[in-house]
């Protein structure tokens, strides 16, 4: 009996002993905090992977994720600052970064995103009426990213400031729409518009192309006159030249130049195969006949 009860003891002891080893050891996986705590307050914050070690039955341990998280917002109605009613779809980037003051304040993911749609929708109502509604569906400007990024610098103050141990990445607003009753009367509008300002750009461009197309006729004329000018200088002048070179070499030969003068008229007046008479004691025949 004294052996049974020794090995039935031994059995209670064991087992107490591995119960309590099983209670006190817990893991620590990557992407995660392991949050000890010790009658509802955290005492301990692990977050390297590992295993750790607890007091039995005293503290308890609880999981945080240590990575960053998508919250993605339902789309809530917006006015703008010309009075159109919108619909906003945003998402934030965030993340646990003090997993104590989270635990103090939000106690839970779920309520930890509830303080993210609150500080977010805030800001964004605010910061969307400010702005009239085509700025913020403006295409080409940089108002939008800039909108983000203030959105997102706003959103992370105000949890900061509440200790919520939350650290906001970034917060997008990824559409922008409006009410389906709105949509037509505003898209005839902006149609309207468009086709105004497209009736604009036309007008202003056929000025344009009638002020360049008048410069250019009238810088063509200037051109062409001058260069009929220079070509009419140029001309008299070689001209002129030619007559000196001329006179300078028929000036040496009076009877070369008589008989020169002589030929080419018998080329002028030979063309068209004339009929001529003349008496055969004219010079001219002379010279035909060879005497």
């Amino acid at each position: 009996m004294n052996n049974q009860k020794k090995l039935i003891t031994a059995i209670i002891v064991v087992a107490l002993v591995i119960l309590l080893g099983f209670t006190s050891l817990f893991i620590v996986n990557e992407g995660e905090y392991k949050v000890v705590l010790q009658f509802g307050e955290a005492v301990q914050i692990y977050q390297d992977p590992g295993i750790k070690f607890k007091i039995p039955f005293i503290q308890s341990v609880t999981s945080l994720p240590k990575r960053q998280m998508l919250y993605d917002s339902n789309p809530t109605p917006i006015l703008t600052k010309d009075k159109k009613p919108i619909e906003v779809d945003n998402y934030t980037v965030w993340r646990i970064e003090n997993p104590k003051q989270f635990l103090q304040t939000a106690q839970t993911l779920s309520n930890g995103e509830k303080r993210i749609d609150n500080a977010v929708y805030n800001t964004v109502r605010r910061k969307l009426s400010e702005i009239d509604y085509g700025d913020i569906i403006s295409e080409t400007g940089s108002a939008r990213g800039d909108l983000n990024k203030q959105i997102s610098d706003e959103v992370a103050s105000v949890l900061e400031r509440d200790k919520y141990g939350i650290k906001i990445v970034d917060v997008r607003i990824k559409r922008t729409d409006l009410p389906n009753e709105n949509k037509e009367s505003v898209f005839k509008r902006m149609i309207s518009d468009r086709r105004a300002i497209a009736a604009r750009y036309l007008s202003e461009g056929d000025e344009e192309y009638r002020k360049i197309t008048s410069n250019a006729d009238r810088l063509a004329k200037e051109l062409i006159a001058e260069a009929q000018a220079s070509s009419k200088k140029i001309i008299a002048e070689g001209e002129q030249e030619a007559a000196s070179i001329y006179n300078a070499a028929y000036g040496k030969d009076a009877e070369f130049y008589k008989l020169y003068r002589t030929l080419e008229s018998y080329i002028t007046t030979f063309q068209g195969e004339p009929i001529i008479m003349l008496p055969i004691t004219s010079p001219y025949a002379q010279i035909l006949l060879g005497r």
